[in-house]
Formats: C-alpha cells, structure tokens, sequence
C-alpha cells in the first residue's frame, strides 16, 4: 500500500469521530397533554342545531368529546 494510504484512513477516522462528537443533540418533545387541545365548546344558553345528512353551517361547535386516554398504552414486546 502506498504510504498516504494510511494518513487518509487516520484523517477520515478523526475526521468521523469529530463529526460525531460535534452533531447537535436531540431534544425529546414533551408528550402531549389532554390541556393542549383547545376544542371550542358552547356557552350555557346558546341554540342548539340538529343536522341530518351532509349540511354546511357558517357557526359551529363542540357539544361533547370523549374517548380519549388518560393512562400510557401498554404493549408487548415481541420476547419471549
């Protein structure tokens, strides 16, 4: 092998082990919360429309939702 050979694998090597050490850190995101939705909702008074079928109103609503989880999903791994 010719003698540059090895001072461009050392050069690469140093040259990947600072790359490595120099990339930026991830941040893990905070996990959502059930306060970050903002769903609007009515006020104590306000008329109440009842559609059937498809049909466009300019005002709209949220009378209720539901259904979602307040405890971590649990999961099998696939060990044995």
């Amino acid at each position: 092998m010719d003698p540059y050979t090895w001072a461009y694998i050392a050069i690469m090597a140093i040259s990947a082990y600072v790359s490595y050490k120099d990339r930026p850190k991830s941040v893990a995101p905070k996990p959502v919360a059930f306060e970050d939705f903002s769903f609007p909702q009515f006020e104590e008074g306000t008329p109440q429309c009842v559609f059937f079928g498809d049909n466009w109103t300019p005002d709209w609503m949220v009378l209720s939702y539901g259904n979602y989880r307040t405890q971590p999903i649990k999961t099998k791994s696939g060990k044995k």
